[in-house]
């Protein structure tokens, strides 16, 4: 009596403990699926120390949050396209998105996440992205480097100077394992400045005679 006592015990606790680890293990699958693209950009600017954090700014033209992620609005394209490089033709293809980036400057760090309708276009999305964002026509400072990365459906993509985004792209890995790096490459490998350089004019001083004719010149 005792033995067969012992085994429902025995039997009761097993079905248990099997239970819970189900339960866990859900918990766990919640925990890293992203409920929206703020989410995501708001667990890992939450991640970052005062000493890693620079003066930020979220959101799109007409809800703006200051120093930290805000909401972008999908449905205005021109924006989505200024702000966050996406192609016009491929905003049909999201339906949630958020950023954020530097207040003093765009090309220092511009970070937009987006959710693709379907998990078919991710792949168009993060193409066309990469070549959107190597093609611009850069003003007011020229970005070092991209990232762009793929999380379920969610395409996260960063610009800007190399330690930053070099730091963002890092504490995503971390905040979301599943995480993967789609393009980590330099912008333009500095072609844009040899480029300018080539074209520029002369200084007054080598349209006079070069470079040592103005080194010789008398000092006053």
């Amino acid at each position: 009596m005792k033995r067969t006592l012992s085994l429902i015990l025995a039997l009761v606790m097993s079905v248990s403990l099997m239970a819970c680890g189900k339960k866990d293990d859900n918990k766990g699958s919640d925990t890293d699926t992203p409920a929206d693209s703020l989410t995501i950009l708001n667990k890992v600017w939450e991640s970052y120390t005062d000493d890693e954090k620079f003066p930020a700014a979220g959101g799109d033209i007409e809800n703006s949050v200051d120093d930290a992620p805000g909401a972008f609005n999908v449905s205005d394209i021109d924006s989505l396209e200024y702000l966050l490089s996406v192609p016009a033709d491929d905003a049909a293809l999201i339906d949630d998105a958020a950023s954020l980036m530097h207040m003093m400057n765009a090309n220092t760090f511009t970070c937009g996440a987006l959710r693709a309708k379907s998990a078919d276009d991710v792949s168009t999305l993060t193409a066309d992205l990469r070549d959107a964002l190597q093609n611009k026509q850069w003003m007011c400072g020229f970005p070092d480097k991209l990232v762009i990365a793929t999380l379920g459906n969610y395409v996260v993509s960063v610009y800007g100077d190399e330690e930053l985004v070099n730091t963002f792209r890092d504490k995503l890995q971390a905040a979301y394992s599943d995480t993967a790096i789609a393009y980590d490459e330099m912008i333009g490998d500095g072609e844009f400045f040899e480029d300018e350089l080539l074209e520029a004019e002369p200084f007054e001083g080598e349209a006079a005679g070069g470079e040592d004719a103005a080194l010789e010149a008398p000092v006053a």
